[in-house]
């Protein structure tokens, strides 16, 4: 098995006065002999967050999660995850199809070998 690590680029939701078309580099993390149920978003400011992957497949298609780690499609193209920690609430909107390659990549990384 062997780790997936995935580069994307992502729009901060925030009040703060950033232009709206910038976005933030973030990285995807999957490794199986850690947590094969987990994964891992990597934040600008090493913030990292872990949470399962199923939580992030069913946030694709309808509003899942609570606690920490919340999930949910935002019209046709995009998700938006939302990360609450003791300091705020961080939102995160991405390109589906980057969520959804990156959860195949998993997934391929995560079959059993067949001899």
């Amino acid at each position: 098995m062997s780790v997936v690590e995935q580069y994307a680029r992502a729009h901060l939701v925030t009040d703060a006065a950033v232009p709206e078309d910038e976005t933030v580099p973030v990285v995807l993390r999957y490794d199986p002999e850690v947590d094969p149920r987990e994964v891992r978003v990597g934040l600008p400011g090493a913030h990292e967050w872990s949470f399962s992957r199923s939580l992030l497949e069913q946030g694709l298609r309808a509003p899942a999660g609570s606690g920490e780690v919340r999930v949910w499609p935002c019209g046709r193209v995009q998700a938006v995850v939302e990360f609450h920690s003791a300091n705020g609430v961080s939102v995160v909107q991405f390109e589906s199809k980057t969520l959804l390659r990156f959860l195949r990549r998993t997934y391929m990384a995560a079959a059993p070998v067949s001899r």
